[in-house]
């Protein structure tokens, strides 16, 4: 296996997520790697479709809760982008190497905000499919800039909240049961790519809001 970053840095940022029940990691994605999902991002967007909530027989379209648009990705289907699949293949080492998690499978998406895009405040877990072990995103946008919008917010345990710059590369981690959060209005079109390790596999990704 490639090791794309670290492993002291890969254990400083388990010991924050630990403790935080989230951490940021700027430069997540190298300049290769990042221009390489932005451009296949670019050029599937006339694919996405309208992004719902819930999972399976809950699923539907609530434009008043989030406002965004998904590509549900496929490992046998977009090699275009194997060194991300790599680097999926590391972070879900790590996790089960050093956190013990037992994670099996995973799930990603790009998602397109346009403007005026946002998501309500919410947890990555379904009624009735409760598997999302760790939330994974990861910013596209080049060139972001205050007043922009699409932050991430994140609302900690003591009452107080987080705003999360969508910049380029960075990539936010956080326990997908525990942390709520909410994606700000988007002043103008954001590209994130999000997914999900899971502690059984998955295979209706790309039914899923």
């Amino acid at each position: 296996m490639n090791n794309y970053h670290k492993l002291e840095d890969w254990l400083s940022w388990m010991d924050e997520l630990s403790h935080n029940d989230y951490v940021i990691v700027d430069n997540f994605l190298d300049p290769h790697r990042f221009n390489t999902i932005r451009s296949f991002f670019l050029s599937h967007l006339e694919a996405f479709n309208k992004a719902g909530i819930g999972a399976m027989g809950e699923h539907v379209i609530r434009q008043d809760i989030r406002g965004d648009y998904t590509y549900w990705l496929d490992r046998k289907r977009d090699t275009e982008v194997n060194e991300f699949w790599n680097l999926v293949d590391e972070t879900m080492h790590i996790y089960n190497r050093y956190c013990f998690l037992g994670l099996s499978g995973y799930e990603f998406h790009l998602a397109h905000y346009p403007k005026g895009g946002y998501y309500e405040k919410h947890i990555d877990q379904f009624n009735t499919r409760s598997n999302r072990t760790i939330s994974m995103v990861m910013y596209l946008n080049k060139g972001w800039q205050k007043g922009d919008g699409g932050e991430l917010e994140i609302f900690l345990k003591d009452g107080t909240s987080l705003l999360v710059e969508p910049i380029e590369a960075r990539c936010v981690m956080f326990k997908s049961a525990d942390v709520p959060h909410r994606v700000v209005a988007s002043n103008k079109p954001r590209y994130s790519l999000t997914g999900w390790l899971l502690q059984q596999p998955a295979s209706l990704g790309k039914f899923l809001g």
